[in-house]
This record gives structure tokens, C-alpha cells and sequence, in this order.
């Protein structure tokens, strides 16, 4: 593996036998070393592949002026978020949480303390990424002695449910929390009750709900297909829930100008069935 550039004495771009832009880390690997000399193997301790174009070039235009340690951090970070994740994660993702790391640490020095006006909506629909970025403020600590709040875990759950949209705007997440919000609002108009959120059938809605909303963030349809039959017998057996999924087509519809699917129709009437139908008979 020869470098291609050297950003310190601990940090190299360099090519790998397979032809893939890579970052190599460790300790004294680019001391008195430069672009097109061979790596020493045995000094490697760190090796991020990169696959998506571009990310390279601002990864390595990021660590000009940033401490790889902010890159380490991230790098554990995203090792857990991609073995608890069900969606691939964006390359950007180590350019992004490396940039915000630095820049909170930053702002913690300067006594800067910020609120994160989404804390409640990505703890109550973003358990899976809330939970890693708690893991996350732990690593902080461990790595740099300073003690995060979950404000910042809110918005380190941020770039992980973003980067899941491949996508660098954080305003798809948003949204995405916009969509989830008001159709859960209109379920439980619809019911006339407050949804139990600890439940597994409310789990599996909010799950299916940020599947429904990422489809309409990135204006996709990847839900399998079922024919009418299927259709005409979720109306029939469950017609209060079908009637209140009527009303989110309808929201969905108004918002954004496009149809539900046929299949996702189903499946959200289903779901609704499962988490208002069965908590209402509960009581």
C-alpha cells in the first residue's frame, strides 16, 4: 500500500491493493514519510475504507485542521452504529461526526452549551440511534475527559439517522420527524386516545412509520407488491383502522403531492389495527 498524501505524522491517504481510496491511522506511520513511499504494515492500527466519490478529498481537507483523535472517536462510533443499524450508513458519515465532535469539544471549552430543540422527538422515534449516541458520549469522555449531555447525544442521533438517508442535510430528518409526528397525531385524534408508548405493536409502528417517511424523504417506493385481494380483506377486517389510514393517505397526499402505494396502505392499516385497536379492547 503506497501513500498518496500525508495529512501528519499518524494520518495517510493512501490506495489499497484493491484500487480503494483509504484513511490509515497509527502512531508515528507518516514520520519522516511521503506521497508514493510504501506504508509500514506493522504501524497500521486503523484502516477506513471509503467507497462513496468525494468523501476522500473532504475527509482529507477536514483532518488539514482537525485532530485524528476526533476521527478515532467517530471511527468506534460508527463501528457499533453499523452492527446495531438495520440501514447502510454513508461514507460522509466519518467526515460529518468527525467535524461535529471537534466542534463540540470546541464549544464545551468555550463554556458554549447548546439545547437541541429536537431532543424529545429523536429519544421518543430515534431509540435504536439515541441509544448509540449515549454509547457515544461515553467514548467522548473516555477519549477526551469532557462529559456531554444527552442535547449532544440528540444530535450525534442526528447525523446516524441521516446518514442512513445518504444524505449530507440534516433537513431530511426533519422532515422525516415532521411526518412521524403528524401521523401519529392523527391516529390518536382518529382513536380519541394517547398511544402507550412502551409497547411492542407502538414500537413496530414508529419503525414502519420511519420507513413510510424515508421513502417520502428520498421519494422512493421500495415496498413489495400485493395484489387487490389483499387490499379488499384489510378494508373489511379492519374498517376503523383503514378509515383512519385514509386520513394519513389524504395528509400525505396534501403535503407532498403523491400516493401512498397500494401496499403501503395495507401495512399501515395493519399496523394501526395492531397499536390503537388492540390498546383500545386492552382497556
Amino acid at each position: 500500500m503506497k501513500i498518496e498524501k500525508v495529512l501528519n505524522n499518524n494520518v495517510v491517504m493512501a490506495m489499497n491493493e484493491l484500487g480503494q481510496e483509504v484513511v490509515v491511522m497509527g502512531k508515528g506511520l507518516a514520520f519522516q514519510r511521503k506521497s508514493g513511499d510504501t506504508i509500514d504494515t506493522s504501524k497500521i492500527e486503523k484502516t477506513f475504507v471509503l467507497q462513496r466519490h468525494g468523501v476522500f478529498e473532504k475527509l482529507a481537507k477536514l483532518l488539514e485542521d482537525t485532530s485524528e483523535v476526533y476521527l478515532n472517536i467517530s471511527s468506534k462510533i460508527i463501528d457499533i452504529a453499523k452492527k446495531q443499524l438495520p440501514n447502510k450508513l454513508d461514507d460522509y458519515l466519518y467526515v460529518a461526526l468527525t467535524d461535529h465532535i471537534s466542534f463540540a469539544i470546541t464549544r464545551y471549552k468555550q463554556g458554549i452549551h447548546l439545547k437541541n430543540a429536537m431532543l424529545w422527538e429523536i429519544h421518543k422515534y430515534y431509540k435504536p440511534e439515541f441509544q448509540i449516541a449515549l454509547k457515544a458520549l461515553d467514548i467522548i469522555e473516555q477519549e477526551t475527559g469532557f462529559r456531554f449531555d444527552e442535547n449532544e447525544a440528540a444530535s450525534i442521533a442526528l447525523h446516524l439517522v441521516n446518514s442512513q438517508l445518504s444524505s449530507k442535510n440534516v433537513a431530511g430528518v426533519f422532515q422525516m420527524t415532521e411526518i412521524v409526528n403528524q401521523i401519529i397525531q392523527i391516529v390518536e385524534n382518529h382513536f380519541n386516545m394517547e398511544l402507550e408508548e412502551t409497547t411492542v405493536n407502538y414500537e413496530r409502528f414508529i419503525s414502519h412509520l420511519r420507513l413510510l417517511a424515508a421513502d417520502f424523504v428520498r421519494h422512493e417506493n421500495v415496498s413489495p407488491a400485493l395484489d387487490d385481494f389483499f387490499y379488499e380483506q384489510t378494508q373489511y377486517k379492519f374498517p376503523e383502522a383503514f378509515a383512519c389510514m385514509e386520513k394519513i393517505a389524504t395528509y400525505l397526499q396534501q403535503s407532498f403531492n403523491r400516493e401512498i402505494s397500494l401496499d403501503d396502505k395495507i401495512y399501515l392499516t395493519v399496523h394501526i389495527h395492531r397499536v390503537a385497536d388492540r390498546q383500545k379492547f386492552a382497556t
